[in-house]
């Protein structure tokens, strides 16, 4: 009787919430509208932050704040589909590890297409096929995703988020003997993350590479005595026996994946600018182009050199910094910077990711 009389206090609970949620709908409908007579972007990266951050500081619990955001995570991409329907791209075929990426970002109610390339990604954005590109930047044990730092040094697309996702490999095959298995298919930056499991566990064994996790789940549900290294979703969907769970050599892998599209987003107070520039030939030039950052006290999280491929020893440095590009002291490092340096590119200022 006890049970009974709490599930009905939920159930009213439950009728409340709808009816609550259909109002919020309502209202995101109308904000669709104003965003369309503007010509302004339905995705919002900051309003985002802003109202993550909102629910979070109010939360009391016994709801954990990652519940919290995965529940308003479907409430929002919801409404989002309600404004207009919003297509994304990613590194296909379904359940990659970008695709995961992209699932946390916008949830489910958006509409998703899976591309062969991270050049793909961005093309179908560049020509209106699609509103918004996730692509893979950077991997705590293997370091960066060249191909994606090569397409943001001319593509017009700037960044507007970018998100963190824990990543944890698993062997998958359909036979259950892994003393059998002769190749195993994987996408080249997971081999490097998986590098000293495969010498102790599989040495002497192939190692096929593909273009993601999910193509090399699907190669290996076709193959005899073959295995891949991908997601559990990706056991799942070609189902796949789960060998050997969390083979990546380091704990705590984290990708981190870039939002790519054509509108920056607003200052949060909590942001981060990317940015691509190239130096004078002379000594001391990389030290000259770093000192405007030190003067202005903004600190850098990252910097990367890539062989500019249009003169011998010419490189472009890409750079992660503190704040956005409209506050004040990081507009005046990046004129000061500007005068030091050939090229500056502005790739993108936006949420930093939690």
């Amino acid at each position: 009787m006890e049970i009974t009389k709490l599930r009905k206090k939920v159930d009213k609970i439950d009728e409340h919430i709808l009816e609550m949620l259909n109002e919020r709908a309502k209202l995101s409908l109308s904000i669709g509208r104003a965003k369309s007579k503007k010509g302004t972007s339905v995705y919002v990266p900051d309003r985002e932050k802003q109202i993550y951050k909102r629910l979070i500081f109010k939360n009391k619990g016994p709801l954990s704040d990652d519940s919290l955001k995965a529940i308003y995570r479907e409430v929002m991409s919801g409404s989002l589909s309600l404004e207009k329907p919003l297509k994304i791209t990613y590194l296909g075929p379904p359940f990659t590890f970008t695709h995961i990426a992209a699932l946390k970002k916008f949830g489910l109610s958006v509409e998703y297409v899976a591309c062969n390339s991270i050049t793909d990604i961005f093309v179908e954005v560049e020509r209106n096929r699609a509103d918004y590109g996730v692509v893979p930047i950077e991997n705590s044990i293997e370091g960066a995703v060249n191909h994606t730092l090569d397409m943001l040094i001319d593509s017009p697309l700037k960044i507007c988020s970018e998100i963190y996702l824990e990543v944890s490999h698993s062997l998958l095959s359909s036979g259950s003997n892994t003393k059998k298995i002769k190749k195993v298919y994987s996408n080249p930056q997971v081999f490097g993350q998986c590098r000293l499991w495969l010498e102790s566990n599989m040495p002497g064994v192939e190692l096929r590479e593909v273009s993601s996790t999910t193509k090399a789940a699907e190669i290996a549900s076709k193959e005899k005595n073959s295995a891949a290294i991908g997601s559990i979703m990706a056991a799942r969907k070609y189902g796949l026996k789960v060998l050997a769970e969390s083979i990546e050599d380091v704990p705590h892998n984290i990708t981190r994946f870039l939002v790519v599209g054509k509108t920056l987003a607003r200052p949060t107070k909590d942001d981060k600018t990317s940015i691509m520039f190239s130096v004078k030939d002379k000594i001391g030039a990389l030290h000259d182009t770093l000192a405007p950052f030190k003067k202005n006290r903004i600190n850098l999280t990252k910097i990367e050199s890539r062989p500019s491929k249009r003169r011998h020893w010419e490189y472009y440095f890409f750079a992660d910094l503190e704040g956005h590009y409209e506050d004040e002291k990081v507009k005046k490092a990046l004129s000061e910077l500007k005068g030091e340096c050939l090229h500056l590119k502005i790739l993108g200022s936006y949420p930093k990711a939690s």
